[in-house]
């Protein structure tokens, strides 16, 4: 696991938006994005839908237009990679 990953699964514990991520993060989106992106392809981070609170799966191309419109949080997988990772 990158420190990138890690730094963005260690602010998914509870559901967050794309911009508080990169407001709690202070990066850019561009920074962000690319991490995500891997973290979902890992199955180590989840898409949620903000209306229904259900979980969605998005391909890379619809991550890519809808990440500002969807909700984030990391997947048990991603929290157990997340703990055994020694600081």
């Amino acid at each position: 696991m990158t420190d990138q990953e890690f730094d963005i699964l260690d602010e998914l514990y509870f559901v967050i938006s794309f911009q508080d991520l990169m407001r709690n993060l202070s990066w850019s989106a561009s920074d962000i994005l690319p991490v995500l992106k891997q973290l979902v392809a890992k199955e180590m981070v989840k898409c949620i839908d903000p209306q229904s609170e259900e979980e969605v799966t998005l391909s890379v191309a619809d991550l890519d237009k809808q990440y500002n419109k969807i909700l984030f949080l990391a997947t048990k997988k991603g929290l157990m990679e997340h703990n055994s990772r020694e600081e």
